[in-house]
């Protein structure tokens, strides 16, 4: 078995100065990525980063943060990737529960005071300091300690369900049996390009990069606004001529597959892949389902090639050196196609939640199908093997929920907001439709005589949790419903939840007006202004009936993924386009507007 740095020198002794990492429109061969990463690895070891090291790394999407990934690695350390987006109170948690012993970023970071050691890696005396190192490859006599397939590789934070987020410790044991499983299901080919699009806070990065890197292959990275789903990410695939590419259904649902991936392959996961998408996405291209939680190397199972329409898409079969196990609440084996949990043994399961045992030894338990000393992980979710031995998701067994792809835990939502102290019970529940417009909805009673306003209780919550785990509503009501034995009817309060986002408006606001026209003085017919055209569509967009072009669209409960949305229809019904960026920055739908009038 070998670690991400042995794997990676291999493909620059067969890559040379072939494209490594295309980052719009700067080009890095193998060779002299491999350099940079050496050479900053040195630093770092001078620093004190060795085996089961934690540096803390906050760097935007770029070649420069392959290369302080890589270099991490090469120095034997451990990576912990922090989104600076991310509220610096759950940043912190990270580093400091993490007990990272450096910081990398570049000034393009706000400053983070997190309490440890940092190199900005584009000052001019950090640069002169790697340049005066050299670019061989880091022996293993130059490290600290000797590196094993055992120590640590990544630690990625996961939402908790007691409202703390839990560090997820991965080593390099699962890299053998990943890198296996990617040159078999994919056939992946030195110059084949592929998609770096899931955010480097999640697993999927790391598949990302393994799945180019680690192959000879081109890493294709580019701006977050050229990443969003719809036709900003359409228009970087086809620039760059993306062969491979790995998605949510939530992106995929507001993307046009026309001309995508032309003989490629796409891969589905982070959530549930429908019917439809499936019928749609698996034609010109080979198209698979993946599954696997954080806590084993990046995934566990993948189905595919997805061939026509299927009543339901399955997960597949355990990848290379992994295995799943459907048990019933006994451990007992569910070999006749009945549903039970799903519990995940192999090379790739993690070595734990960092500095969690008690947590650890709940989740992670022994593994009576295995070796002894094996284990296995409960996933919580629920699933069955059919008859052929393809596997299906079923569910979850717990309140873990996944909002556009991104895994939250609805208790970690009320406990934060039951935090606040105008709250005594706080209940949050999955609300929305398809993939693009799901979002949480949080429904609180008040702590005594307290007055409670519901925007302030929102934005308590932002102040610690990340966008996609911000309610996009939060509703005050006298008394939470209840079933016949006391508890709270969480069912009654999902099913309410499409209309949360109404009732949290405070203050009436008028309709936005037909879009053919409304009558003017004197019986003609004035055509709708942009203005009410854009209100008309934020409105349809977010299921609101009451929009003025006072508010602000992600005040509304907007989020990216709608956003994107927005956008396209703003592109296909009002023949506007306007940069992505604009759609963040607008502090109102009228300000907006006038962006889209420049734009005409």
């Amino acid at each position: 078995m070998d670690t991400v740095s042995e794997f990676f020198e291999a493909s620059v002794q067969t890559s040379g100065d072939a494209p490594a990492v295309v980052f719009g429109e700067t080009v890095v061969g193998y060779a002299e990525l491999n350099a940079r990463a050496n050479r900053l690895a040195r630093r770092l070891i001078a620093a004190g980063v060795g085996p089961d090291s934690l540096v803390a790394v906050a760097v935007p999407r770029s070649d420069t943060l392959i290369t302080a990934v890589l270099a991490v690695l090469k120095a034997g350390g451990a990576y912990l990737p922090l989104d600076p987006t991310y509220p610096v109170e759950r940043l912190t948690h990270m580093v400091t529960d993490a007990r990272a012993v450096q910081l990398l970023r570049t000034t393009s970071v706000a400053t983070l005071d997190l309490g440890v050691p940092e190199m900005v890696l584009d000052d001019p005396d950090v640069a002169a300091e790697c340049a005066r190192e050299r670019s061989d490859d880091v022996t293993a006599d130059e490290r600290l300690a000797p590196l094993t397939v055992d120590h640590l590789m990544y630690v990625i934070y996961t939402s908790g369900s007691t409202g703390v987020p839990k560090g997820v410790a991965l080593t390099h044991a699962g890299m053998t049996d990943l890198v296996s499983t990617q040159t078999r299901v994919y056939g992946i080919r030195p110059g084949d390009r592929v998609l770096q699009w899931a955010s480097f806070s999640f697993d999927a990065w790391f598949w990302d990069f393994t799945m180019a890197l680690m192959h000879g292959a081109t890493l294709v990275m580019a701006e977050q606004d050229d990443l969003m789903p719809g036709e900003s990410l359409r228009g970087t695939m086809l620039k760059y001529e993306v062969d491979h590419a790995t998605l949510p259904p939530v992106a995929l649902s507001i993307t046009d597959s026309a001309g995508l991936l032309p003989g490629g392959t796409l891969t589905s996961t982070g959530d549930v892949c429908t019917r439809a998408l499936a019928t749609e996405w698996s034609q010109g291209r080979r198209l698979f389902n993946g599954y696997g939680p954080t806590e084993v190397t990046v995934g566990t199972s993948i189905g595919g090639p997805v061939e026509g329409v299927q009543e339901a898409v399955s997960i597949g079969s355990p990848w290379d050196g992994s295995a799943v196990h459907v048990l019933d609440e006994r451990l007992r084996d569910l070999r006749d196609g009945g549903e039970g949990e799903l519990y995940l043994s192999g090379s790739g399961v993690a070595r734990g939640y960092l500095h969690r045992p008690g947590l650890t030894a709940a989740r992670f338990v022994a593994n009576p199908f295995g070796p002894p000393g094996s284990r296995m992980y409960r996933s919580g979710d629920r699933g069955k093997r059919a008859a052929d031995g393809e596997l299906y998701f079923t569910g979850r067994v717990d309140d873990q929920v996944k909002v556009r792809g991104f895994r939250v835990e609805l208790g970690e939502v009320e406990t934060r907001l039951e935090s606040h102290p105008a709250v005594e019970l706080a209940v949050a529940v999955l609300g929305g439709g398809d993939a693009s417009s799901q979002h949480i909805v949080a429904y609180v009673t008040p702590a005594g005589e307290q007055t409670m306003v519901a925007a302030q209780v929102r934005e308590h919550a932002r102040a610690t949790l990340p966008e996609h785990m911000v309610p996009s509503a939060v509703v005050v009501l006298d008394r939470l419903p209840t079933l016949l034995n006391g508890k709270i009817d969480r069912k009654a309060l999902a099913e309410r939840a499409s209309t949360a986002a109404a009732e949290q408006r405070a203050v009436p606001h008028c309709a936005p007006p037909p879009t053919a026209g409304t009558p003017a003085a004197g019986g003609a017919v004035s055509a709708p202004s942009l203005e009410d055209l854009l209100c008309g569509l934020v409105a349809e967009t977010l299921d609101l009936t009451d929009v003025t072009p006072q508010d602000n669209f992600f005040e509304l409960g907007g989020h990216s993924v709608l956003a994107a949305k927005l956008a396209s229809r703003m592109r296909k019904e009002l023949g506007v386009t306007v940069p992505m960026r604009s759609v963040f920055e607008a502090e109102s739908l009228a300000e907006l507007a006038e962006i889209m009038a420049q734009s005409r």
